[in-house]
């Protein structure tokens, strides 16, 4: 996920920021509606992966595609196989026999093969016995280092010996994920689905990492980092390519596929908000804000983090500690270091205040604002970061940016709803017209490429029906 793969950022300024207090920018989910997933996920596991997707047809058919991989190999053990509401494609299994995909994931594949295809490599974890290895190599990595720390009486060479050994787990982590892959592709192979799923599949994620390195304008990386747990997609690529039993025909179903998903919501949930633009609106705590246009947004469970094109940031949050007398005045005793200029103001018709970070309590830091804003239910705050030759003005606009928050009336807040997955014939359409419809303010086009899998208009439109996005 992009926000995952840059909130270490986040950290280093931060830190000093609003922390305490539990976190309602996510609120709580609505019950599901009966049948909209099996009844015994247990609550452990429901609580470690997150709410399941509300559609027992899309549930059927993961369910159906997992438990034929299962029967045809021959695995051993219980399966059971869920959606998550979770829109970054991705797929994990538990050992205890627990496999999950994205409806995120689901957007993106075409077919069942590419679906079957998923749920073999992580069933390949499972059957391989991938976690129990890498907690066993863990455990010996941190023993040794205790040993060499106590042996030579120095935590350095400890700390050493423990870097080692965890680069070494990390090397070991990306030869399981190719182990994983050509044991999905047996899998593929004995149940009768076309086996080059599997490259297909991967061919996806990697379009799908180059939009959004695309979208926050990240440099490519020219060396794989040392700390990788996954190998590069190309790696990946090359590998199966070599497997002779890759190139195994096979069933796909992908008119079928494609009608199961229309429909499919495409965004993030309603109890986590929508981002929009460089906008964001949550229609359950009914409020919403707009940071300049360049911004790129993005939302987590934890709040929502923007980026702009010349490398400033926000965060936004929620908590729910309740703060008696004035808003400057806490500020003022409670955040560490004590922020300069603090003064109260008002926005969205509520009580708030506004503090910079002193200049050089961190180094190498621009301008960093802190900008808090009383809520009946708690705080909501924003911090801000600029940095470069222009950072004085462009704080002040970042700052100004922050007095867009206001409260959503219920009307607007009702009328808010999710993206969703519509499947189109291509006939009649053009690439172009299709890429304009798409309801995004940026790349369109890049986004309409790869959210169905080809790299250029011509192959686009050779699709007999294709994918889309709607309001």
């Amino acid at each position: 996920m992009v926000f995952r793969r840059i909130l270490a950022l986040v950290a280093l300024f931060f830190v000093a920021s609003c922390t305490p207090g539990s976190n309602p920018l996510q609120t709580a989910a609505p019950a599901a509606p009966p049948g909209a997933a099996d009844a015994d996920l247990p609550r452990d596991i429901e609580r470690e992966v997150g709410p399941i997707y509300p559609s027992p047809p899309l549930h059927a058919l993961v369910e159906r595609v997992g438990q034929k991989l299962v029967a045809d190999s021959h695995l051993s053990g219980t399966f059971h196989f869920y959606v998550l509401d979770e829109p970054v494609p991705n797929a994990h299994a538990v050992s205890s026999g627990y496999v999950f995909v994205t409806r995120g994931l689901l957007a993106m594949i075409d077919d069942d093969a590419e679906l079957a295809a998923a749920l073999g490599h992580e069933l390949g974890h499972v059957e391989l016995k991938h976690a129990a290895q890498r907690e066993r190599i863990r455990r010996s990595v941190m023993e040794a280092a205790v040993d060499a720390a106590l042996t030579s009486g120095s935590a350095t060479v400890g700390r050493s010996v423990a870097r080692d050994g965890m680069l070494a787990l990390r090397r070991y982590s990306r030869d399981q994920e190719l182990q994983a892959d050509q044991a999905g592709v047996g899998y593929l192979v004995h149940a009768g689905y076309r086996a080059d799923a599997m490259i297909t599949l991967i061919e996806k994620l990697q379009r799908q990492l180059k939009l959004e390195d695309l979208i926050i304008g990240a440099e490519a990386d020219t060396e794989r980092s040392a700390f990788a747990t996954h190998p590069d997609p190309d790696e990946r690529l090359a590998a199966l390519r070599n497997l002779p039993e890759a190139r195994t025909p096979g069933t796909a179903d992908r008119a079928d596929y494609l009608a199961l998903i229309d429909g499919l919501s495409v965004d993030d949930s309603p109890e986590e908000g929508f981002v929009r633009g460089s906008g964001f609106e949550h229609p359950i705590m009914r409020i919403a804000f707009r940071m300049p246009s360049d911004f790129q947004l993005f939302n987590d469970h934890d709040g929502v983090l923007g980026i702009g094109r010349d490398h400033s940031m926000m965060y936004f949050s929620c908590t729910d500690q309740r703060v008696e007398g004035r808003l400057d005045d806490w500020m003022r005793d409670k955040l560490q270091p004590t922020p300069t200029g603090i003064q109260e103001t008002e926005i969205g018709g509520a009580e708030a205040a506004i503090g910079a970070k002193p200049r050089g309590s961190d180094t190498g830091l621009g301008q960093v604002r802190y900008v808090v804003i009383r809520r009946p239910d708690g705080l909501c705050y924003f911090s801000l970061l600029s940095e470069g030759p222009d950072r004085d003005k462009r704080i002040e606009t970042l700052v100004a940016a922050t007095r867009s928050f206001h409260t959503l009336s219920e009307s607007e807040a009702a009328a808010l709803r999710p993206y969703r997955l519509a499947i189109v014939p291509s006939a009649g359409q053009t690439a172009a017209g299709l890429a304009a419809r798409m309801p995004y303010p940026n790349y369109k086009m890049d986004r309409l490429l790869t959210l169905n899998g080809v790299d250029d208009a011509a192959a686009l439109m050779r699709l007999p029906s294709l994918k889309t996005v709607v309001p």
